[in-house]
């Protein structure tokens, strides 16, 4: 006769059961303690106690340890760590059975963010050292996640000068109902109580104003005053730009970043730089979409010796029909300083101008021969002839575009998409990590680096499962 399972809550041990016994032999948990245990914590800056004083202190290798796993658990609040070290059976084999609360969690991020963006050079460093990352393709890219603030809190300009104009209005008829008084000796010679809240009101929306002015910014949150308003998901929301690096061959993540500015044009070599910093070198090709394509970029990217294929897009560099007038199809002769068109017909300098969007100084060339030109309705309705506008990076511009007739680059650019993207796909909805739960830009770029070595020791924990020569 067969019997059903079932727990039997009187059972005793003769010998108590070993902690090592409560993990598989391969287990992730077992990954990170030895994935911690071979970091010299204090060389990465993490405050290690010296003094034997005092009552004793979690250290600083089991606390982080405990954020490592709990990220690649896909668990990103201090609550819900503590909550997982007492509940989740790997969390407490790792903690040795020990229970930091969410305060202690807390003052450990606080304390150790440099250190914590460390922790993300080493795990690619290590991914180096097993030859998991190869060094042939890097694609760039960046993904807008939205910041922890209500959007309805936040301060608009248009909202907040339409406010104080209203308030001025209360506040100086009031003013004159007091100097009126005054005169005639009726009363009270100040605002009455209710009209001082307005006072301070109106104080407090020229200060916001102010603050807007001297930031350039028409939106700003009072909470998180480093967040942007930024296309996020589709939406309009207060959001950080969080950049990344990918390897072509592993997926992994071998540079990261946080910025608050809205556009990727300024990002290019910025994440590039940072790649060599943390590898040592720069990939063979470094492939970029659209939102990179700055000359400034791309001549500086050159300064640097870094390969790279960024997509001009249609504005820059049309491939369509009935494009044979665009810009891109004029030549620019330096020595002879001018424009010649597709015709043959050259261009002669005119003035240099400001381009206010772009910040710099461009030289404008005009065609003088428009009217005898049987092309001229087509390459331009200026009745005085068309002109060219180049710039001081025009000469990278043009190499660009000559490098992405080559048919290797075209491909390694169409390889972007696939390499990338998928990694934003993981991290925000398999990972779910959709969110800061931090404010501020430090805060947020400390944020970036734990998810992104926690999806990479995710990568490299499997590599490591199937490593029989690694001791488990």
């Amino acid at each position: 006769m067969s019997y059903e399972i079932r727990a039997d809550y009187g059972q005793h041990f003769l010998f108590p059961p070993s902690l090592e016994d409560w993990v598989d032999k391969g287990h992730p948990a077992r990954f990170v303690r030895e994935f911690v245990d071979g970091l010299e914590l204090e060389e990465l800056g993490f405050a290690v106690r010296r003094s034997r004083d005092g009552r004793p202190n979690y250290a600083a290798d089991l606390l982080l340890k405990v954020w490592l796993y709990g990220y690649m658990s896909r668990i990103y609040s201090t609550r819900g760590l503590e909550r997982a070290c007492r509940e989740h059976i790997s969390l407490i084999w790792l903690t040795g059975m020990n229970a930091p609360d969410h305060n202690t969690l807390w003052r450990f991020w606080r304390d150790n963010k440099s250190g914590l963006r460390e922790v993300f050079k080493r795990a690619v460093c290590l991914a180096l050292e097993w030859e998991m990352v190869g060094m042939v393709l890097h694609a760039v890219d960046g993904t807008k996640i939205a910041a922890d603030v209500s959007k309805g809190r936040a301060w608009h300009r248009e909202d907040l000068e339409k406010l104080l104009e209203s308030l001025d209005e209360v506040l100086d008829e009031a003013e004159l109902d007091v100097e009126l008084f005054r005169e005639h000796e009726l009363g009270e010679y100040r605002l009455p109580d209710e009209l001082q809240d307005v006072e301070k009101l109106r104080e407090a929306v020229r200060g916001a104003l102010k603050e807007m002015e001297e930031g350039g910014r028409v939106h700003l949150h009072p909470v998180d005053k480093q967040s942007r308003m930024m296309q996020c998901e589709g939406k309009k929301v207060f959001a950080y730009n969080a950049q990344a690096v990918v390897d072509g061959d592993s997926g992994l993540v071998v540079a990261q970043d946080v910025v608050n500015d809205e556009a990727d044009n300024h990002q290019l070599t910025a994440m590039l730089d940072e790649v060599n910093e943390v590898v040592g070198e720069v990939a063979q090709c470094n492939v970029a979409d659209g939102g990179y394509a700055s000359g400034e970029e791309l001549a500086r990217a050159e300064e640097r010796g870094y390969e790279v294929v960024v997509n001009l897009g249609e504005t820059i560099n049309p491939r369509g029909k009935g494009k044979e007038f665009h810009s891109s199809r004029f030549s620019h002769e330096a020595e002879r300083d001018c424009v010649v068109c597709p015709r043959g017909e050259e261009l002669k300098f005119e003035r240099v101008k400001l381009d206010r969007r772009r910040g710099y100084e461009v030289r404008v060339y005009r065609c003088h021969n428009s009217r005898q030109c049987p092309m001229r309705t087509r390459c331009s309705r200026d009745k005085r002839g068309r002109t060219i506008e180049i710039g001081p990076y025009h000469g990278a511009l043009m190499r660009q575009r000559l490098k992405q007739q080559d048919e290797g680059n075209r491909k390694a650019l169409a390889k972007r998409k696939t390499t990338v993207e998928p990694v934003f796909g993981i991290i925000k909805h398999l990972r779910g990590f959709r969110r800061w739960t931090v404010r501020g830009l430090e805060g947020v770029k400390t944020q970036w680096s734990l998810v992104c070595t926690a999806y990479n020791l995710d990568k490299v924990y499997r590599r490591w499962v199937s490593e029989t020569t690694v001791p488990v």
